[in-house]
């Protein structure tokens, strides 16, 4: 029996954030912190950071769907950020911090689009989260991936992406994988 391996791409402000949460969840088989949906060509973190790039701070899940569904991911999604904030997760503020999903398929596409209105309807309408193709992804530095968990005391790490992991710790106990 052959097992196939989806992916998907998120951003949902720091990549540190959301790639601690995925890398905690049960059927995710592999998480990579990227830059998507800019103009330009492999850009630097720093580059990035001046928001002059159009990209995102994205991260790539990877997940088996024979042990968790898109629409399980993408939940988890919108419960460890906030996808009513344009341009800004917390003190992180700029494009490149967007909430946004960047599908490879018209079926991901579907899934999110129904996701993206339910959770619209439990904000009252405030979800700016974007919804577009991933274009001109580009793997971001060595040292930005796994970085929480190489880095747990850090500042950033102990007071912004801690919580969050927490936060889906405690939201989703069942998906959690055994450590």
């Amino acid at each position: 029996m052959s097992t196939s391996i989806d992916t998907i791409t998120l951003g949902g402000g720091c990549f540190w954030c959301v790639e601690a949460v995925y890398e905690k969840v049960d059927g995710v088989t592999a998480v990579e912190s990227g830059y998507t949906n800019g103009q330009v060509k492999n850009p630097s973190y720093e580059q990035v950071c001046t928001g002059h790039t159009g990209h995102a701070e994205v991260v790539r899940v990877s997940y088996d769907p024979q042990k968790i569904g898109l629409r399980d991911v993408l939940e988890i999604f919108f419960v460890v950020h906030d996808p009513t904030t344009k341009d800004r997760q917390g003190n992180d503020v700029g494009s490149q911090y967007r909430s946004g999903i960047y599908f490879r398929n018209p079926e991901q596409e579907r899934i999110a689009r129904e996701v993206i209105a339910e959770v619209n309807s439990h904000h009252g309408g405030h979800v700016v989260t974007e919804l577009l193709p991933e274009e001109n992804y580009s793997r971001a530095e060595d040292y930005h991936q796994h970085y929480f968990a190489n880095h747990p005391d850090q500042g950033y790490c102990a007071f912004v992406v801690a919580p969050k992991v927490e936060k889906f710790r405690k939201t989703f106990a069942s998906r959690v994988k055994a450590d």
